[in-house]
């Protein structure tokens, strides 16, 4: 997605890609997209400083475009990380921020890929206008904060026959319910942004996450379907997190679910299986805690070979292979989390603590310590 809107006043094709890859060549000539003009650059980068903390931060640039923003936010001394659906801005953005240590995606903004990592501030220029769910996305945008984080969008309305774009007011309703402190500064009176007067709306808003009232963790789900003494493992790609590694099948439980009805529900998006509630027993209940993520409780059912079907690959864009593993002799290549998970199975374990430490890699480390941290079980009471 572009770090500015275009100049025609038709709302662009946001779902196509497609458009912004033939934008990509010429979309730094404008003065506010490419910031080549130092007058512009520096008006930018002060505005910046003023949004972004003054502590060295992770910043989230969603549909970055070709980098401008998230350049002078590295240069800042921020920890930057780009996204943008079109792989020929992400292209131009990784160019343009080589050396910075930067690192740029190519995914949707509105669900960046990003897997478990948490950021300090959430950063998107002329992004949220294009998306069909504002205050859907913003929640999941809120999602990907710390305590503490901010969201720093730089939004307005264009045109005067067809205006198009997301007016201040609406925008502020949308984060409202998100933030413990939101301020709008108006943009379109300082034409050193632009390279130019410009008389439509323009503005920014910043908006400071409510403190948190209570502890909450995302609630996965894992199944480990047995043939005989081999259990099903997935290889990620394309996801944002872990890609390349063997996991088993899982998945987060959604709003209304309980954690049997979201194992079907995985098992079927991912493998085809049919199951029934009869075919899962619970195997054991994990509390983890990536390197760089937060908490989350995973629950992991049992299900035999022949319950719901043959498995077989139903998410080829995410998972480039299945397999079949020997229990005892697991693959070193796996999502650490899975892998205590399913030695801790192994094990007898039932209720695990895993938790990370921050310079912990999420792949399995066979020469690493174990995190796996066994609970005991009270005895059935006599009698």
């Amino acid at each position: 997605m572009p770090a500015d809107p275009p100049t025609t006043t038709e709302t662009p094709p946001a779902a196509e890609a497609g458009y912004w890859d033939a934008a990509a060549p010429s979309f730094d000539e404008e003065p506010d997209h490419g910031l080549r003009d130092p007058a512009v650059r520096a008006a930018w980068a002060g505005r910046l400083a003023d949004w972004l903390p003054g502590a060295p931060s992770d910043v989230l640039d969603l549909g970055c475009g070709t980098g401008s923003l998230a350049l002078l936010a590295a240069e800042a001394g921020h920890r930057v990380t780009g996204v943008d659906m079109s792989p020929r801005m992400a292209e131009r953005a990784r160019a343009k921020l080589a050396g910075t240590g930067a690192e740029v995606l190519t995914g949707d903004a509105a669900r960046p890929p990003v897997g478990e990592r948490r950021f300090d501030v959430v950063l998107a220029r002329h992004v949220l206008w294009l998306l069909p769910d504002p205050a859907a996305v913003l929640r999941h945008w809120a999602g990907l904060l710390r305590p503490g984080g901010r969201l720093v969008l730089v939004e307005g309305v264009w045109g005067e026959v067809s205006p198009a774009g997301l007016p201040a007011r609406r925008a502020e309703e949308a984060v409202a319910p998100l933030a413990d402190r939101v301020r709008v500064e108006r943009l379109s009176g300082d034409p050193g942004l632009w390279g130019r007067a410009v008389t439509d709306e323009r503005y920014a808003l910043v908006a400071h996450l409510a403190p948190p009232r209570r502890h909450t963790e995302v609630v996965d789900v894992h199944l480990i379907l047995r043939r005989g003494e081999e259990v099903l493992l997935a290889r990620r790609r394309d996801t944002g997190y872990a890609d390349g590694l063997l996991h088993a099948p899982s998945g987060h439980a959604e709003d209304g679910e309980d954690v049997r009805e979201a194992m079907i529900r995985e098992a079927r998006e991912e493998t085809g299986l049919d199951l029934a509630p009869g075919d899962l027993r619970v195997a054991l209940v994990m509390q983890h805690q990536g390197p760089r993520g937060a908490p989350r409780i995973g629950w992991f059912f049992e299900a035999r070979y022949g319950a719901g079907g043959e498995p077989v690959n139903a998410e080829p864009a995410k998972c480039s292979e299945i397999g079949w593993f020997p229990l005892d002799a697991l693959p070193d290549d796996m999502v650490a989390y899975c892998r205590a998970g399913l030695d801790a199975y192994r094990a007898g374990d039932r209720f695990v603590l895993h938790r990370h430490h921050p310079d912990d890699s999420i792949a399995h480390d066979p020469t690493g310590p174990a995190r796996g941290v066994p609970l005991p079980v009270t005895e059935p009471a006599a009698g």
